[in-house]
Parts: structure tokens; sequence; C-alpha cells
């Protein structure tokens, strides 16, 4: 039953999702404190009954803005970005989500459509589940209705660090630090130094368009933030050195 419902909600983009044995979750190494794949082992063993695992390639789309939430997505590996915008028109990078990231979450509990699109960064690795079996899940569990409500307060927090930083940092570079910032705490590993480490995924247009400024000055920057040993960027990975240098500049 589950697999028939998993494959009639990925019918649509079936030319990207390849669908892959499962893995336990119990057994990755990817799970983060605070997200669902942090749940109790009997929980956890549930929630992979409603779902199997699907392979998605890189800059491939997910689901897109608007679209009818059949089904939510639990990030095993990889990376997405989130967008919202108008068809046809500029799109604005809500974040950059990564593994323990649910996507969905709030469409889903609403009844409602995807607020934002979703667009692979890597490849990435994800469980999708249907909507109504997510919902009986919940039903059936306290820890996943409290990690529910975790969850979608998590997302509050990331919406309003994106208000923040548009409109309260009065500068480019604290604009740019506080995205660094909130990018090491997403998606970054908390180094023994006090640093954080996290890939380089956006271009420097897109962090251009997230702080609001052109590409030219994210570039010159981030230039100078190395040359000031507070960031270096090696093999696609950007280490904040001093995080506590960008959070002064807030």
């Amino acid at each position: 039953m589950a697999d028939t419902q998993i494959t009639a909600v990925a019918q649509p983009r079936q030319k990207h999702l390849t669908r892959q044995a499962p893995v336990g979750c119990a057994a990755c190494a990817n799970r983060r404190p605070g997200w669902f794949c942090s749940l109790g082992s009997a929980v956890l063993a549930d929630l992979e009954l409603a779902t199997s695992t699907i392979s998605l390639p890189a800059q491939a789309a997910l689901f897109t803005q608007g679209e009818d939430a059949r089904c939510l997505y639990l990030i095993c590996g990889g990376y997405l970005k989130l967008t919202a915008g108008r068809p046809d028109d500029r799109q604005m990078i809500v974040r950059v989500a990564g593994p323990g990231s649910m996507l969905g979450l709030y469409a889903v509990l609403s009844h409602g459509v995807y607020e934002v699109s979703a667009e692979s960064l890597t490849s990435a690795q994800l469980r999708p589940v249907e909507r109504d079996r997510f919902l009986g899940f919940l039903r059936s569990h306290k820890e996943a209705q409290m990690r529910a409500v975790q969850c979608i307060c998590q997302e509050y927090r990331f919406a309003l660090q994106d208000a923040c930083r548009i409109a309260l940092a009065e500068t480019v570079a604290a604009r740019l630090g506080r995205l660094l910032l909130e990018l090491a705490h997403q998606i970054g590993e908390h180094l023994d130094d006090g640093g954080y480490r996290f890939p380089l995924l956006l271009t420097h247009e897109e962090m251009a368009s997230m702080a609001c400024t052109t590409r030219e000055t994210v570039t010159r920057t981030l230039g100078q933030f190395r040359k000031d040993g507070w960031i270096s960027i090696e093999d696609s990975l950007i280490t904040l050195h001093q995080p506590e240098r960008l959070e002064a500049l807030l």
C-alpha cells in the first residue's frame, strides 16, 4: 500500500526521482537533533514504514510554489534551496535546507499548497511521506506531534532571521555576515575551535539576492572577510574562523 501511494505522489516528477533501497534511519549518520530524524527508535520505525527512499539529481525541481501539498519530504542527504516568487519573475531564495529538514510540513498540516518551490542544489536523498499517512502517523505518536510543533517554530525562526537580515542590518557587510551565520547554523558543522564549516552551495549572485546587494559587492566583501582572516574558502567549503567578528557587524 505504501509503495502504491508513494509512486502516485512522485509520478509528476518521475523523470527526476529514482527509487532506492531504504536505508534505516536509526543507522543514518546525518541524523540531527531537533528534527524528525531524531525521533525515538520506535516512533522512527513507524515513520519508515510509511515511506521509502528516493534520489533526486542536482538542479532538479522537487515541488513548485502553489502546487497542492500532497506529500512532505524528509531530507536524508544533500541540499535543496527553497525559493518564493511569482512565475516567470524574479525568485527570492528563502533558505537552504540540508539533512534532517522536513519540507512541506506547514502546507501538509494546513491541507494547503506549497508556499515555496524546492530545487536540489546537489544530488539528494529524501523520504517522501504522503499527506494522509503522515497525519495518521501524527495521531498515533505524541512525540511526533511535539516534534512537528518544534519544526514549525524552527521555520518561523528562519523567516524572522530572513526579515531581520533585510530590514535591520544597515550595511552590506552586516547583511552578508548575518547570511553566513544563518547558513552556518542551518547546514553547518560546529568545529572544536568555535568556528563553523559548511558547503558553499550558492553563487555570488544568489547570495547577493539574499543580502539585497550586487554580485560584485558580495565578491568584494567576501574577499575582505578572507583578507581579515574571518573566513576561508577551499574546495567548495567555507569556514567561519571568527564568527564573533561577523556577529559584531550586526
